[in-house]
């Protein structure tokens, strides 16, 4: 038995067992999102026929509790979700989503089977209900946690970031530098600005100090790029003409089949960032991009850009360039930021106290 073909075998087992496992359990899940359905349109359906008020579902639970005693997940808070969710995916329009073709009505529990509502857990669908009330927001989330297999914290803090406002709004000349399929990936892909919340800098810091920090926390950096992105290297070396370049970081998208170089900048957007990052693509295209890969996608983070010089300075750059601003922590407004006690004011109130 020669080893390569039995480890050959052995893998292509070992990925099937895991799609299998993963069918399963989103079978499951659709088939228990289904019954919570159907349970909160019986509930609903009584409470309006019979005037039951709200208090049959602390009684309903209680005697689930105690009749079915093996069985959790119908306790009083989750039997008004079951309702919720009824009123939320009845048969109220939800018309066309952006990012996906989703029937118009959901009616019955076939139906909802055949939404991404039932392809995530019930606690992401509460959060979703309790945090978005747009229903076209909230299925770009649903979308988003699918593809990106968001967990609920995560799907959180995303929300938390407003991601649908940042995502595919990077400036950029994709349009003109790539195909129009490929172009739609790379700004579905981008956002802006880019929230490295997560970082914990002293002002007033240089670029290396912030790229030093990003790749110390790059797990949270690459969560904040999004699903696809491989880290390459930092300060990657290129060699042109005997002369050597550095790129701040240099990523690989696994789904765009591309390498993405950023290049970090302190302070306001310049002109001559493009020309320098349309040098590197090129650089990256000629020594390192395998003849499979898509072109390289250059990727300029600064924490201020004015539209129209970012606009004007990627007119007539023949390779793919996005920019995007970055911000460290969301500043509070000024008017809650003067009302806010100074520390020794909260110093003097302990005293008091």
């Amino acid at each position: 038995m020669e080893i390569k073909f039995y480890q050959s075998l052995l893998d292509d087992i070992k990925t099937r067992i895991h799609k299998s496992q993963a069918k399963a359990a989103l079978s499951v899940n659709a088939e228990m999102i289904a019954l919570y359905w159907d349970i909160g349109k019986l509930i609903n359906q009584l409470q309006g026929e019979q005037g039951w008020g709200a208090t049959v579902t602390a009684r309903l639970a209680n005697d689930i509790k105690n009749e079915l005693p093996e069985i959790r997940g119908f306790s009083e808070r989750n039997l008004k979700f079951m309702v919720q969710l009824y009123k939320e995916y009845d048969t109220d329009s939800i018309g066309k989503q952006p990012v996906s073709q989703l029937n118009n009505k959901i009616s019955g529990n076939i139906e909802i089977r055949k939404q991404p509502v039932s392809q995530i857990p019930w606690g992401h669908n509460i959060l979703l209900m309790q945090k978005i009330k747009d229903k076209q927001i909230r299925f770009w989330y649903i979308e988003q946690t699918i593809v990106n297999n968001w967990s609920r914290d995560v799907l959180s803090l995303m929300i938390k970031s407003n991601l649908h406002l940042r995502q595919g709004e990077t400036i950029n000349n994709f349009s003109t530098t790539l195909t129009s399929q490929q172009s739609n990936l790379v700004k579905e892909t981008l956002k802006d600005p880019y929230i490295f919340d997560f970082l914990t800098i002293a002002q007033p810091f240089t670029e290396r100090e912030l790229e030093t920090a990003l790749v110390k926390h790059v797990e949270k950096f690459l969560l904040e790029l999004g699903a696809g992105f491989a880290f390459v290297g930092r300060q990657y070396k290129l060699t042109v003409s005997d002369q050597d370049y550095y790129l701040d970081l240099l990523f690989y998208h696994l789904k765009m089949r591309c390498f993405i170089v950023i290049d970090l900048k302190k302070g306001d957007f310049k002109p001559e960032y493009a020309g320098k990052m349309n040098f590197y693509c090129s650089a990256v295209d000629d020594l390192i991009k395998h003849e499979i890969d898509k072109p390289t996608i250059g990727l300029i983070l600064c924490q201020t850009k004015d539209k129209v010089v970012a606009e004007y300075a990627l007119r007539g750059l023949h390779k793919p360039i996005g920019i995007s601003e970055f911000e460290l922590t969301r500043s509070l407004p000024r008017n809650l930021q003067s009302s806010l006690p100074t520390i020794e004011e909260i110093e003097n109130e302990l005293k008091n106290e």
